[in-house]
């Protein structure tokens, strides 16, 4: 959730902000500069290598607050993490999840259908030994 909804990486309680780099399906791991100069939040899971005119969400137009506030008004009822099998502990966590909501609110000129949108993914975190906070965390999914 942090990883989302907070851009000031020191206001991260369970990251160590010094150490952390993020990345989604095998890109360049982000810093929390990195991932701020890219608009956070959605942004960062968000990027793609598409041409711009194929592109349904283009994360190079977006600001951190345009994205909070784009999916505020599709995902109504909230966009929740689910995490649905852990298969290993500490230091190296390796969890299956599944990201869903109901398209309640329009999207970019799209009405809203009140379809379950879901995608399932893989992820994992790193833990600093010392202090347990994430170091790494690296996720895989398919956006559809």
């Amino acid at each position: 959730m942090e990883l989302v909804h907070k851009i000031d990486p020191n206001d991260m309680k369970s990251v160590d902000p010094t150490k952390f780099k993020k990345s989604v399906n095998g890109r360049k791991g982000l810093t929390p500069e990195e991932a701020i100069k890219l608009g956070g939040g959605y942004n960062t899971f968000l990027q793609t290598s598409l041409p711009k005119n194929l592109r349904v969400y283009n994360p190079d137009d977006e600001t951190f607050e345009s994205s909070q506030n784009l999916f505020r008004s599709i995902f109504l009822r909230g966009f929740a993490i689910e995490i649905l099998h852990v298969y290993s502990g500490p230091p190296g966590i390796v969890y299956r999840f599944r990201h869903w909501g109901y398209m309640d609110g329009p999207f970019k000129g799209h009405a809203p259908t009140g379809q379950l949108i879901e995608l399932f993914g893989i992820g994992t975190f790193e833990l600093d030994k010392e202090s347990n906070k994430i170091i790494k965390a690296e996720m895989f999914f398919d956006r559809g």
